[in-house]
């Protein structure tokens, strides 16, 4: 048998409202959808915010406050180690109300050519250096992933949750998982959705820690087969193109053109992009320069015609279908091909390497299977 998905609980390192202060003031969005002013307001939240640590000024000063907290009691580290469930109850970028949900847990990094874990997109080596850095330093991961995997998963506790928190307009709720696993995820193929980089940047860590804690990092697995999954598109901006060639002029406003296909806005005209199973990997021909993206049509449209960009390319989100089959065929998608909302937040649950020690997994593949 070949490599196995293995996850086991871990020893959770959280804030104490008692001590930090309301979970509203210390938690924030992923470090990679931080522009500077966002930085800055969450710093100024309070001095405990989860930004001081995932985006410091240096990583040396993260290790100080990490240490630090933890000495003041502002962080906490559970006795007895745990799964946990997070809820996720958001109004989506098209206006419906949905929850989404998932299991919380520590997971076992392996190398893509083992294909147990699948990504979808390209990574940057930039990104990787700095998070490498980081965890360095403080070897904890304050941030997790998210993964998917074909199939359900269904929470089993109180109705009480532990933590019940909103951060930009997403309600979270957080339960210790007190369900059992079973094989639920026996012979999963788990699929990064979010969090390349950092998976990346944790593997690398792994191969010049070597230790066995090192192995190990902190995601979110969702099930595919509920209503609450979406992904929604990531529009580009481009301050200048290369070429029209294979832009096919259509009439009508640019959002009405998107209903049959990805669009380019340019001048004022739209053009029908040539098709392409994923919109994304149309845009690459035209060899746009100075790219920057938004998930709203709206705003990439206002740039064009307020001359912030020369052109928009208006794309329509894959489906969770399409992003398997990719990742299936060892193939990956351009960067920022899939928006998947809401973001994980960051600041509800850390996982420090040096609390893993001792607690064994449990592991994805039937019992027969060698450990």
């Amino acid at each position: 048998m070949g490599a196995v998905a293995a996850v086991k609980p871990f020893r959770a390192v959280r804030y104490d409202e008692r001590r930090a202060g309301p979970p509203a003031s210390l938690i924030a969005p992923p470090y990679d959808v931080i522009g500077p002013e966002e930085r800055e307001r969450h710093l100024a939240a309070s001095p405990y915010n989860v930004v001081h640590l995932t985006l410091p000024d240096d990583e040396s000063e993260a290790a100080r406050l990490w240490v630090e907290w933890l000495d003041e009691g502002v962080l906490v580290r559970d006795e007895q180690p745990a799964l946990w469930w997070l809820a996720q109850d958001y109004v989506g970028p098209d206006g419906v109300a949905r929850t989404r949900e998932g299991l919380v847990c520590s997971l076992r990094v392996e190398p893509y050519s083992a294909g147990v874990i699948l990504p979808h997109e390209r990574t940057h080596a930039g990104p990787k250096e700095g998070r490498l850095r980081l965890l360095r330093a403080t070897r904890v991961h304050f941030e997790p992933i998210f993964l998917l995997f074909d199939g359900r998963l269904e929470r089993d506790g109180p109705d009480e949750p532990l933590m019940d928190v909103e951060e930009g307009g997403v309600r979270n709720r957080l339960w210790r998982f007190e369900g059992d696993l079973g094989d639920a995820l026996a012979d999963a193929r788990l699929l990064i959705a979010d969090g390349h980089h950092r998976y990346e940047t944790a593997l690398a860590f792994h191969e010049e820690d070597g230790s066995e804690e090192s192995a190990w990092l902190m995601a979110v697995i969702v099930g595919t087969a509920q209503e609450g999954l979406t992904i929604f598109p990531t529009h580009r901006l481009a301050r200048s193109l290369g070429n029209l060639d294979g832009a096919e002029p259509v009439e009508g406003a640019p959002l009405e053109a998107l209903r049959e296909g990805a669009v380019l806005y340019r001048g004022g005209r739209s053009y029908r992009l040539p098709d392409a199973e994923i919109d994304a990997a149309a845009v690459e021909p035209f060899a746009p320069e100075g790219v920057t993206y938004t998930p709203s049509a709206e705003v990439a449209i206002a740039a064009v015609d307020g001359g912030e960009a020369e052109a928009a390319f208006l794309l329509r989100p894959p489906t969770v279908e399409q992003v398997q089959a990719v990742a299936e065929r060892g193939e990956t998608m351009p960067q920022k091909s899939t928006y998947f909302y809401p973001k994980l937040p960051s600041g509800l649950l850390f996982l420090a390497l040096d609390s893993l020690a001792g607690i064994g997994s449990r592991r994805a593949e039937p019992a027969s299977a060698d450990a």
